[in-house]
């Protein structure tokens, strides 16, 4: 691998690897660490340049596709969307939609959160259209309102589902009665629970599901949908939860099924603890979705002009 640094020009990079021209990008890193409203464990603010410094120490070569992504394919970090001193809740996520609509709709968005507020304005602006958020995570998030704001971070799905976007929610194991309730009288939402999921029947249910699916989906990640005796580093650890690789199992039903526009996803709620271990996992995962995204579009039989074009691989 390349040599490592700590400073901050390596942490705005992915790999450690030369970011191309958002104009020219195939897939766009934006990291908002934006941490306004968690309500347990603090450091989400941290999320984003923790993922991007782990990554330094992944190989550029990607085992489950079989390639190396970056040899064919462009990638740019682009600057944070960070949080303003004093900047009401309001100000801060118009300016997240603004910032998203005005990026190419082509590539491949994956957002780096940050708190799962962020999500939200991010999908108004880039899926305007509507279509369906497929959401792993270990709160069903459907508040309409907590702490007194309808930005906190146990509210977005809420907000997108109040936007008429289909919703399928994915390890669930943690509501409060009222989510349970909106749940079992909205057609529109479909909670695959955690314990449920631990049925092989079950898993293939939800894996038949999503390669039913067609239209635009949006793929929101929130770390503490994973087994926290994997990933620790959240904000809000829940027992229980889904493996590695059922994370990769969902990420591959999605990118597997042509008749999905899968061009957006965020990756929400890690808290860097010391081990480092929570961080080089969500790295991992930043790779492996563009990895399965890049190979499902076609992108190895590219020439090799991607951003890996010209480093060496030591």
């Amino acid at each position: 691998m390349m040599a490592k640094s700590a400073s901050m020009k390596i942490q705005m990079q992915f790999l450690s690897l030369p970011n191309a021209s958002p104009a020219d990008a195939d897939v766009l890193i934006l990291p908002v660490p934006h941490e306004q409203t968690v309500t347990y464990k603090h450091g989400t603010a941290k999320g984003p340049q923790a993922v991007l410094a782990a990554s330094e120490q992944l190989e550029f070569y990607e085992e489950d596709m079989a390639w190396s992504p970056l040899k064919k394919m462009k990638l740019a970090v682009l600057p944070a969307v960070e949080d303003a001193e004093g900047e009401p809740e309001a100000a801060f996520h118009r300016r997240l939609f603004e910032t998203a609509a005005q990026l190419p709709e082509e590539a491949l968005l994956i957002a780096l959160g940050g708190e799962h507020s962020i999500t939200p304005d991010m999908l108004f602006a880039r899926m305007p259209e509507g279509g369906t958020v497929v959401h792993i995570d270990a709160h069903a998030d459907l508040r309409p309102s907590y702490h007194g704001s309808i930005y906190n971070h146990a509210c977005p799905m809420y907000r997108i589902r109040d936007r008429g976007y289909q919703l399928i929610q994915i390890g669930i194991r943690s509501l409060n009665e009222d989510e349970a309730s909106r749940i079992a009288a909205d057609d529109g939402i479909t909670v695959w629970f955690d314990r449920a999921l631990q049925q092989p029947g079950v898993w293939q249910q939800l894996l038949d599901q999503l390669a039913a699916l067609s239209g635009p989906v949006w793929l929101s990640i929130d770390m503490d949908g994973f087994d926290p005796a994997l990933i620790s580093g959240v904000g809000t650890p829940q027992p229980g939860g889904l493996s590695w690789h059922q994370g990769l199992d969902v990420l591959q039903a999605l990118t597997d099924n042509s008749a999905v526009d899968l061009r957006n996803i965020d990756i929400v709620e890690l808290a860097p603890e010391a081990s480092r271990v929570s961080e080089m996992m969500t790295a991992k995962l930043v790779q492996k979705c563009l990895s399965y995204w890049g190979k499902a579009k076609g992108f190895d039989q590219r020439t090799s002009v991607g951003s890996q074009t010209g480093v060496d691989d030591e």
